[in-house]
């Protein structure tokens, strides 16, 4: 694939070993995406976590200040008064045993997220292995299997994104998109990581975080100083 010559010139700049602040490294990913498309802006993490242990297993997520630029299609999975506030928030889709059905029998996938309420999951679980491999399957830790469907639905329409520890501990999440004004890209990237600071698991030994890092779809990672960020 070729690269624009501005891309190749933002990569020569970035000095690999040196961690920048974090409104250097917002600056830089913008320069470095494409002019092609709308590139996401992901932050990987790398932590000193031993997904071993279980309260070394990080799981949630964080709605972010500014949203992330993509709306996410919500299908909510509730009855009575949970599937009326659901539809009054918005929701895609709603139903209970008829969509679960439809997911099964259709292989039906036109939503981003589902929410539960608790009373479905025994039902949902059935079809645990349709929904696991796709990330679909809601979970109490990332505030998809609720009693408040209300808040769980305006969160993720206003940006929530999930996060979890992968089998290395290391913690990846989207914060927006390449077009965000600078100081939104800034400010998302503060919101995920001092959500995942203010979880620092006790039985930890040492830094918890090894280093922070930011990138586009097609750009460069940009090391960033973990000084720049409030502890």
């Amino acid at each position: 694939m070729k690269k624009s010559k501005r891309y190749a010139s933002v990569v020569e700049k970035v000095d690999k070993k040196k961690a920048y602040t974090v409104e250097e490294a917002v600056k830089i990913v913008k320069e470095a995406s494409s002019a092609k498309f709308d590139e996401t802006v992901e932050v990987a993490m790398n932590m000193n976590l031993d997904t071993r242990k279980a309260d070394q297993q990080l799981r949630g997520a964080v709605v972010l200040p500014n949203g992330t630029g993509k709306s996410q299609t919500v299908l909510v999975l509730a009855k009575g008064d949970q599937a009326k506030a659901a539809k009054e928030a918005g929701a895609d889709f709603v139903g209970d045993a008829d969509l679960i059905e439809k997911i099964e029998k259709e292989n039906w996938f036109e939503y981003d997220v589902i929410i539960a309420t608790p009373e479905m999951m025994p039902m949902l679980g059935k079809i645990g292995k349709i929904l696991g491999p796709k990330g679909l399957m809601p979970n109490p830790k990332t505030g998809t299997v609720t009693m408040d469907v209300k808040k769980a639905v305006e969160d993720t329409k206003k940006g929530k994104v999930e996060y979890r520890t992968d089998s290395f501990g290391n913690i990846h999440g989207i914060i927006g998109k390449a077009s965000f004004d600078a100081a939104k890209l800034a400010e998302n990237l503060n919101a995920f990581v001092g959500t995942i600071l203010k979880l620092k698991p006790a039985s930890v030994k040492g830094n918890y975080v090894k280093n922070i890092s930011i990138s586009s779809t097609m750009g460069p990672g940009v090391k960033i100083d973990l000084n720049s960020f409030d502890k």
